[in-house]
């Protein structure tokens, strides 16, 4: 029986369902360049690592970071932007290093693909750009959508070779096989709008 490989991360944690309104914040953003949506996101991915009782001083936060390309097209990475907006409701002591990890290989979608043509086509794509800043330091990767995994493995995989003393994953959204999953108290208010708004006067 061939059994599933344990991944290189400790642990991922996610503050929900990537479904419904979570899911209209993220694709705001992505695609619509609703910047406010990254400071509501970024409230969300605040709690979501205050879950993991981390010692703040130590960690480090690597955004998932987006080939060039795709960042002069779409302007911004969402994983940087998010994790920021989540620092400034964190505190200062969780540093955002955002220039540690590199995809230096432009990659096609992953949508359609099987696990190993995940994995195949991640492979090669991220580089550490500075081991000595990830050698002995505990490494917090996040994005903003954890949905098969593959790229987070990938991810830590590479900063565990530079010398990574373990990483932790925590994305805003996590989809579900099957029904999506909505904790209790995901989302309790309904109106975007009306999020946006509070987000924007914090």
């Amino acid at each position: 029986m061939c059994q599933r490989a344990r991944p290189p991360f400790t642990r991922a944690v996610a503050y929900g369902g990537y479904d419904g309104e979570l899911r209209e914040l993220v694709h705001l953003l992505k695609y619509e360049n609703v910047r406010p949506a990254a400071d509501l996101l970024g409230a969300y991915l605040a709690e979501t690592i205050r879950s993991l009782h981390l010692e703040v001083g130590a960690w480090k936060i690597v955004p998932v970071p987006l080939h060039r390309s795709r960042h002069r097209q779409r302007g911004f990475n969402q994983a940087e932007l998010i994790a920021r907006a989540a620092q400034r409701r964190l505190g200062s002591k969780l540093e955002i290093n955002s220039g540690l990890l590199e995809r230096r290989r432009e990659t096609s979608t992953q949508t359609g693909l099987t696990q190993h043509q995940r994995r195949a086509n991640l492979r090669g794509a991220f580089v550490v750009t500075k081991p000595a800043e990830v050698r002995d330091h505990p490494i917090l990767l996040v994005d903003d959508v954890f949905t098969t995994g593959t790229t987070a493995a990938e991810c830590s995989r590479v900063l565990l070779r530079a010398g990574a003393r373990a990483v932790a994953v925590a994305t805003v959204a996590r989809v579900f096989k099957g029904e999506p999953a909505r904790p209790a108290g995901f989302l309790r208010t309904s109106n975007i709008s009306m999020n946006l708004a509070k987000a924007a006067e914090a």
